[in-house]
């Protein structure tokens, strides 16, 4: 059975994130290197590898591969970077992240699920990804600042705290509304914070995310 999960994962390299302009090698690297077999309900494991958003909880979902890849991407995720994960859910995003920084910050909201993603990683030997309860708006300032900031679901604005987390040159990569929402880069320099809009990707909504106090241009 491991040997077929890994024939699906080299598939979905090549037929789902290739074709996709995923051209970074690490982040194909990465992806084809963490089980996202186990982060799913033994139910969902024979169709780990499709190229859809994957329901883990009522609000968690694994975001379809090849969005997730070229969100991934886009930060432009350095080995020397500390990461922070907004809705880990079962802790895929996170274990892949900690395959490209250095360290990664995973947050979410229930206790079950914090320790199920805990159990999970570590039963994977997975050593650099911390995963905390917390409010997602709230993130986590105290092993701030980040280099990237990456949210799991589509938001309709960034809480500006999660903005004051950045660090000089850190990136945020998100998705920006729905049906389609447009996966979007935010940079900071210095007291600047810039957007670029990416690309469009329909991601489910990430309803537990509040923020009152919101980023805008």
């Amino acid at each position: 059975m491991t040997e077929i999960y890994a024939e699906a994962r080299e598939s979905m390299v090549l037929s789902q994130l290739r074709p996709n302009n995923v051209t970074s090698d690490s982040v194909a690297e990465a992806m084809n290197t963490v089980p996202r077999e186990e982060f799913v309900p033994k139910a969902l494991r024979g169709v780990a590898y499709l190229d859809e958003d994957l329901q883990v909880t009522d609000d968690r979902y694994l975001i379809e591969p090849r969005v997730f890849g070229r969100m991934l991407q886009a930060a432009d995720i350095k080995k020397s970077d500390v990461a922070l994960d907004i809705a880990c859910g079962t802790g895929y995003s996170s274990a892949v992240i900690g395959q490209l920084a250095q360290a990664v910050v995973a947050i979410d909201t229930d206790a079950e699920l914090v320790e199920k993603a805990s159990q999970t990683l570590s039963a994977l030997e997975v050593d650099n990804v911390a995963v905390v309860e917390g409010a997602l708006e709230a993130g986590n300032a105290k092993q701030g600042p980040y280099n990237v900031i990456h949210i799991n679901g589509a938001i309709e604005t960034v809480p500006m705290s999660l903005i004051d987390q950045l660090a000089d040159g850190g990136r945020l990569i998100c998705v920006i509304g729905v049906n389609p929402g447009v996966a979007t880069l935010y940079t900071k320099l210095g007291d600047d914070v810039r957007a670029k809009a990416l690309f469009n990707a329909a991601v489910p909504e990430l309803g537990s995310l509040k923020s009152e106090a919101t980023f805008s241009f």
